[in-house]
């Protein structure tokens, strides 16, 4: 008789633990996302919501692969750690792949081609070699690959220039406009977005290598990073990825 109650006793266990394993499998992944990256990811000022060509890429790979997601935005310097300690499920936010970040975290498949500019008020009269091989100061968005490249060829090739680091490339843009700094170096889709509203424009290329986007997954969830590819490769394939392109305007894509 004892051991009849001590088996139902467990199978009961059992049975009341099914919902919280059936709603843990079921939660929605968590996308880490820049808050201030547009038009990759950002946080809208109007609605307070996340939105992007990343945001919505990822929205439709969900939708097709039948998983749910989330976006949460966070501190981009802090974005990789917070994924390889397994506080978000995946960075689709304009991440560049990098041989350091391949240490650390799986990438998927490459969607995306990038260059580097240098930004400048739009009344500057500064050429290329004024903003690289003169000792002024340019700004750079802190734990992003361009920094990292900005710092790696200061001092080559006659380049010579003091870097300052921000929270985001718009509060370097910022800087830009009321003179702190007199450039910035950013990716070329935000820094178009940037010319076409704000009072700076694009000086030119910066001189570091080209860089490639791919969504970021921890290195222990083989399985997640199949569907994201399985889903890069049916997005890049259907109608709605033109749709994407012509809506957020990013620049140059595959």
């Amino acid at each position: 008789m004892l051991k009849k109650i001590a088996l139902l006793s467990l199978l009961a266990l059992a049975f009341l633990a099914l919902p919280a394993l059936a709603q843990e499998s079921d939660r929605p992944l968590i996308n880490g996302i820049d808050a201030n990256f547009p038009p990759f990811a950002y946080v809208d000022p109007t609605s307070g919501e996340p939105a992007g060509f990343d945001v919505e890429a990822l929205n439709w790979i969900a939708a097709k692969m039948g998983f749910q997601v989330k976006h949460q935005p966070m501190e981009w310097d802090s974005i990789v750690t917070s994924l390889k300690d397994k506080k978000i499920d995946i960075i689709a936010s304009g991440l560049s792949v990098s041989a350091e970040r391949r240490q650390q975290i799986d990438f998927t498949q490459s969607y995306w081609v990038i260059k580097q500019v240098v930004v400048v008020k739009k009344d500057s009269a500064l050429t290329l070699d004024d903003v690289l091989k003169t000792s002024l100061k340019i700004g750079v968005q802190r734990g992003t690959s361009d920094a990292a490249a900005m710092e790696v060829s200061n001092g080559q090739e006659g380049r010579s220039y003091e870097l300052t680091q921000y929270d985001s490339f718009e509060l370097a843009v910022a800087d830009v406009i009321n003179g702190r700094i007199s450039a910035a170096v950013m990716n070329d889709a935000p820094a178009a977005q940037a010319a076409a509203s704000q009072d700076v424009k694009i000086l030119g290329e910066a001189g570091i290598p080209d860089e490639e986007f791919g969504f970021g997954v921890n290195k222990e969830n083989a399985a997640l990073l199949d569907q994201l590819n399985e889903g890069l490769t049916l997005l890049m394939a259907d109608p709605y990825w033109q749709t994407l392109k012509d809506k957020w305007k990013p620049g140059e894509v595959h």
